[in-house]
């Protein structure tokens, strides 16, 4: 990206700087020991076989994936550790400086020093750096509501984001007097979290101030799906509705008011979503988008000289809109830690552009979706049409046939897909990633109506719902 040519130019290579000292190996250090981080690290390693690298971690946990919380909360498999890909000592083994317990305080860019705090043992001191990556995640939104903070300093109220968050959580409901939940949110974890509480037992309410879940990545034809699923299910769901305050009734239950009622809980779990995890570099003169996402370019670099940033605090260059946005999703985390290692390491590397391909299964239920939304495309200015079809997921006579819903996005005049979003039962969502293909190709209705797709009776139709989507978009 333009943008960043002069301050890219400034950056040695690896090579100049094991050069440039005798004394002392090219130094890469990475601030956060998640997803994109590790990943980072990993590859850096293979490219640099002489550099120090360092890992910065604030928790005990590192290679740690969130997206596994709501099926550990639900029983859906019992040992946390399998959330965590790799300990310290592996990558330890590998030449890697983990550092748990560690929080990075203070960036010097002008001297290319981080401060260090040893949460541990209390001490503090300076690492130089001649490449530094920004990995530090996002962390959860919590609202403004009276009584909300309180509920999470004396464990009535939960958020879903650590580690340590599924222990804590998955161990309170296992009590016999925590029988009614009230999630707030309906996005992608508040939905998973239904989910796994209701396979728990538990009477699941959700409150949600948008129209319907998912408002902000997928269209009202999907949503309702969803929604027809979670009433089938028993869910109980409200919609256009904001928690006011959380209080205590006389009989120290909780007690949930909102602009429409009131309502009682055992529990309350957080899922408002999340926000990049930056405000310690705040005041770098780091390039950000309005919610604190650092700016990175197809390389994870910054505007800032030898400083990458990778993960869910940081942008991806989207396919489509060939700009920076922000996308948290775990895919995308480990892909840009792995590019950013690469760079980092000396390698020239480029992104080739998120398509914000993501899925959700809500109980019975399978949604997924790629590329731009109706909304997106109205958005951007886009000349689009759409299409909706409703079809069988395969044929009539073998058993388990189930409803599918595809929906198309595409441009008017050259029929070029822009989107897609699908719902179904088990296996819809796989079908997403032909439309990702699809997208990324440039093809169009026509060509997805003729796309050589598998069949036998267990999987399709002979016309598969994707080629009768395209058929009808002509």
């Amino acid at each position: 990206m333009s943008a960043y040519s002069e301050n890219h130019a400034s950056d040695k290579s690896v090579n100049e700087l094991n050069q440039s000292s005798t004394s002392e190996p090219f130094r890469i250090v990475i601030i956060g020991g998640e997803a994109a981080g590790m990943s980072a690290a990993a590859k850096a390693r293979r490219v640099a076989k002489d550099a120090s690298i360092t890992v910065y971690e604030q928790s005990d946990v590192i290679s740690f994936g969130a997206c596994g919380l709501p099926y550990y909360v639900g029983d859906f498999f019992s040992d946390a550790g399998e959330m965590s890909e790799f300990s310290p000592e592996q990558f330890v083994a590998r030449g890697i400086d983990v550092r748990t317990r560690h929080q990075v305080t203070q960036i010097n860019t002008a001297e290319q020093v981080v401060h260090v705090h040893n949460l541990t043992s209390g001490e503090y001191f300076e690492q130089p750096y001649d490449r530094l990556l920004i990995a530090t995640g996002a962390e959860p939104v919590v609202p403004p509501v009276p009584g909300l903070k309180e509920g999470l300093n004396n464990g009535r109220v939960y958020c879903v984001k650590t580690m340590k968050d599924g222990i804590y959580l998955k161990e309170a409901i296992t009590s016999a007097e925590i029988r009614d939940i009230a999630i707030i949110g309906a996005g992608y974890i508040g939905l998973e979290m239904a989910e796994a509480l209701e396979r728990q037992g538990k009477n699941v309410r959700i409150i949600e101030s948008a129209s319907h879940p998912l408002a902000g990545t997928f269209d009202q034809e999907v949503a309702e799906w969803v929604m027809n699923t979670l009433d089938k299910e028993g869910i109980h769901c409200h919609w256009q509705e904001s928690v006011e305050s959380l209080t205590e009734d006389v009989n120290h239950r909780l007690l949930l008011t909102t602009d429409k009622g009131q309502y009682q809980a055992d529990l309350v779990v957080l899922c408002t979503g999340v926000r990049p995890n930056t405000r310690f570099v705040s005041d770098l003169g780091l390039e950000m988008l309005g919610n604190g996402a650092i700016v990175t370019d197809d390389q994870g670099r910054t505007n800032l000289p030898n400083i990458f940033s990778a993960g869910d605090c940081a942008t991806v260059i989207h396919g489509q809109l060939e700009k920076p946005v922000w996308i948290p999703l775990a895919t995308y985390a480990n892909k840009m830690g792995r590019l950013a290692g690469e760079v980092m390491g000396g390698l020239d590397k480029h992104f080739p552009g998120a398509y914000g391909a993501a899925c959700v299964k809500v109980l019975s239920l399978e949604a997924g979706r790629v590329g731009l939304s109706e909304r997106e495309a109205q958005e951007q200015g886009i000349d689009y049409q759409t299409v909706v079809i409703k079809d069988k997921d395969h044929t009539n006579y073998y058993p388990g046939q189930s409803d599918i819903l595809v929906k198309l996005v595409y441009e008017t005049v050259s029929k070029k897909l822009l989107g897609g979003q699908i719902a179904g039962g088990r296996g819809a969502v796989l079908r997403v990633d032909a439309l990702v293909a699809a997208i990324k190709g440039g093809l169009t209705t026509e060509d997805l109506g003729m796309m050589d797709f598998c069949y036998a009776p267990p999987f399709a139709r002979t016309w598969d719902a994707l080629n009768v989507a395209g058929n009808v978009a002509r």
